[in-house]
C-alpha cells in the first residue's frame, strides 16, 4: 500500500509556480544583477501580478536566500558517501576522492555559471546578515576540509605535522579562486582543467607523508 499522500491540483500548481518565481526570479538576477532586478521584472516576464508574487515570497531576499539553500544542499549532497571525510584509507582513495569532488563541484556551478557570480559577488552586498551567513558558509567548509584532512593524519598518509585547520581553510581559497577563474572563462575548458588539476596535486601531493 502506498502511504504517501498525494497532492491536489490546487497544490501542484502552488508549488509549481513557487518553482516558476524562483527560476525566472533568478533569470533576472543573472542577466541584470539583483539590485537591478525588481519585483516587476519577475512579474512581468511571469505574467502574475505582484500580489501573487507576494504570497509565495517576502521579497527579492527571499528568494536569494532560497537559492544558497539550494546549493548548500547540493554541496553537502557531492561531500556525502563514498565522498564523506572519513570514507577513505589510503593515499590512493584520497586521490581518487578529491578528483570526484572536484568534478560535482565543477558540475555544481557549470549547470548554472550565474549562481556563483550571484553569491561571491552581489550576495555580500545586501545587508550585515546575509554577508555574514556566507562568511559562516565559508567558516563552515574551512572546518569540514579540515576534517579530511585530520582523516589523513590518523590513518598516517599525510604528514603528521600538518595544520589541519588552516590547510582546511587554505582549500577553500583555492576552490573559490577556482570558481572566480571559472567565471573569468567559461569557455576556456583547458585553462580551467590545468588549474583543477594543480588544486589536485597540492591536494595530494603537497600533504602526503614522505
Amino acid at each position: 500500500m502506498n502511504d504517501t499522500p498525494t497532492l491536489s491540483r490546487a497544490e501542484r500548481n502552488r508549488l509549481q509556480l513557487r518553482a516558476d518565481i524562483i527560476q525566472t526570479a533568478f533569470e533576472e538576477f543573472s542577466a541584470k544583477g539583483y539590485h537591478q532586478t525588481a519585483i516587476s521584472d519577475i512579474a512581468k516576464r511571469l505574467g502574475i501580478g505582484h500580489g501573487t508574487f507576494y504570497r509565495h515570497f517576502e521579497n527579492k531576499r527571499d528568494i536569494l536566500e532560497h537559492v544558497i539553500n539550494d546549493v548548500s544542499a547540493k554541496i553537502i549532497s557531492a561531500l556525502s558517501a563514498e565522498n564523506a571525510p572519513t570514507a577513505v584509507a589510503t593515499l590512493e582513495g584520497y586521490r581518487e576522492q578529491t578528483a570526484r569532488i572536484a568534478k560535482s563541484l565543477t558540475a555544481i556551478f557549470a549547470e548554472n555559471p550565474g549562481v556563483a557570480r550571484l553569491i561571491l559577488f552581489e550576495a555580500t552586498s545586501i545587508d550585515e546578515e546575509m554577508t555574514q551567513r556566507l562568511l559562516n558558509l565559508l567558516d563552515w567548509g574551512g572546518r569540514l576540509t579540515a576534517s579530511y584532512m585530520e582523516n589523513g593524519v590518523k590513518l598516517g598518509f599525510f604528514r603528521a605535522d600538518l595544520d589541519t585547520e588552516a590547510t582546511g581553510h587554505a582549500v577553500i581559497g583555492m576552490i573559490l579562486m577556482s570558481v572566480v577563474r571559472f567565471l573569468n572563462t567559461p569557455d576556456d575548458r583547458e585553462a580551467q582543467k590545468k588549474f583543477g588539476d594543480a588544486i589536485q596535486r597540492l591536494l595530494v601531493d603537497g600533504v602526503a607523508r614522505r
